[in-house]
């Protein structure tokens, strides 16, 4: 039986006991959980192994990847930059990046990038993967790259250029690369563990990511066997030219291994953040309120970086989303404790969010990265969130 530590507030006894069957029925390796309500933490957990390879315990201070969770994280840095007035959301990117203004981008606002909604999920020619890590190579392919839909006329997951493009435009407008803008203004004053671009002396606390195919390869069955609200995507994922697959593959290699020391000191800000389950809840509780008397957006700010932007039927992976300047919003396929909630999944299970309506935070780290449809534990530990507020 794996041992949970940390505590937990009158009332949530519930989140301890879905984190702990996240151990023992749904496949838990390592993992941490923190919720904040009200600027305060009331849940706080950590348990399992960080290292498999050498049983190395999951620490109070392990860091974990959390892919596009991280995601968040760039977009309240962006947003920082709206409320100080550096950057304007209806302002053309293009006013910040000229570069940017190629193949008839000239006009796409801020707001639209944020939101997924500027047609530049891939690139015609990937970049090389070393290149793509020293950041300028691929920042200026994207500023060249035509959009594959007209801007603002459609949405989809800029799953991977998402980090490039919004990490740009806060390098051209704060003077500093988005991993040091993050550190220095919401990292450092909030006191978290959480890093756009790993420190190597920080290397050593890293939790190394196992990962698990899905345990029913659907691109594998015969078509009559796939189920019907499937099948578009299941087509999509078997033609290697599919926005769904050409979206991902914007490298050479596609593959990126993400427990690499080269690739975790990179700065990817759409995909290898690395901290804490407490820092990112309660990074998303200072978006909401006051943490420590420290509130990082204004309720104008949080407004405006919270409402939706972009809704329907998702060009790059084929279901319902809704997105709002940066974050996902509440849908059957991403829920979370209320419908003004906004965070940000990741890969595998991690998952981040802030829900103003009842002053909750919560973060969820994970290493056993579980691939497909069935990966209930984020799921099932925001259930027992909501139960708790009941």
């Amino acid at each position: 039986m794996t041992t949970i530590e940390g505590e937990v507030a009158a009332g949530f006894e519930s989140v301890r006991e879905a984190f702990a069957e996240n151990f023992s029925r749904r496949g838990d390796i390592g993992a941490a959980v923190c919720v904040y309500r009200d600027g305060r933490p009331v849940v706080d957990l950590w348990g399992g192994v960080a290292d498999p390879d050498t049983d190395r315990p999951w620490a109070e201070d392990t860091l974990q990847l959390v892919y596009s969770a991280t995601k968040g994280a760039a977009a309240a840095a962006a947003h920082l930059l709206v409320q100080r007035g550096a950057l304007d959301l209806d302002a053309p990117v293009a006013e910040y990046w000229p570069e940017f203004a190629a193949n008839g981008k000239a006009e796409v606002p801020v707001r639209g990038l944020l939101s997924h909604q500027a047609g530049l999920v891939t690139l015609d020619q990937p970049v090389l993967l070393t290149e793509a890590l020293a950041w300028h190579p691929i920042a200026d392919a994207l500023a060249a790259q035509r959009p594959v839909w007209a801007p603002g006329t459609a949405h989809g997951y800029h799953g991977r250029t998402w980090g490039w493009l919004v990490g740009e435009l806060i390098r051209r407008v704060s003077g500093r690369t988005p991993g040091r803008f993050f550190a220095d203004e919401i990292a450092a004053p909030l006191g978290l563990d959480f890093f756009i671009g790993l420190p190597t002396t920080e290397r050593d606390r890293v939790s190394r990511m196992v990962y698990r195919k899905p345990d029913v390869d659907l691109t594998a069955l015969p078509p009559e066997s796939i189920p019907d609200d499937l099948r578009e995507q299941v087509a999509a994922w078997r033609d290697p030219d599919s926005l769904s697959n050409r979206a991902y593959a914007v490298t050479d290699p596609a593959e990126i291994d993400f427990n690499s020391p080269e690739v975790q000191a990179a700065e990817l800000p759409a995909s290898n953040g690395i901290g804490t389950a407490r820092a990112l809840a309660r990074m998303y509780a200072a978006l909401i309120g006051e943490v420590d008397g420290i509130r990082l957006f204004t309720p104008e700010t949080l407004t405006a970086a919270t409402t939706e932007q972009a809704r329907g039927r998702d060009q790059v992976m084929l279901i319902p989303s809704r997105f709002s300047s940066g974050y996902m919003l509440q849908t059957e396929n991403n829920p979370m404790t209320g419908p003004s909630a906004f965070g940000h999944t990741g890969r595998g299970g991690s998952l981040g969010f802030a829900d103003p309506d009842h002053g909750v935070a919560f973060g969820y780290v994970v290493n056993h990265i579980i691939g497909g449809s069935g990966d209930v534990r984020a799921q099932s530990l925001v259930d027992a969130v909501s139960k708790s507020l009941a």
